[in-house]
């Protein structure tokens, strides 16, 4: 298997830690692998997202701005 260095913000490194640390993954490698494969499946199933195309986000679904948006 290829071996790839990144690196991470502090927040993602703790992130994951502490998925280890829970239990989730036995290691840092297997936790890294599974949550690229996860977010690569992820993305190839809803394509990138284009910030710029205007939305329901910036009214609410129904024009209401109480509403979430997700």
């Amino acid at each position: 298997m290829p071996k790839v260095e990144i690196t991470v913000p502090e927040h993602l490194e703790m992130q994951i830690a502490q998925l280890v640390e829970q239990g989730e993954f036995v290691n840092r490698e297997e936790a890294i692998e599974e949550l690229l494969s996860t977010g690569l499946r992820a993305y190839k199933t809803s394509g990138p997202m284009d910030e710029e195309e205007p939305g329901f986000e910036e009214e609410g679904m129904m024009g209401h701005e109480d509403e979430y948006v997700f």
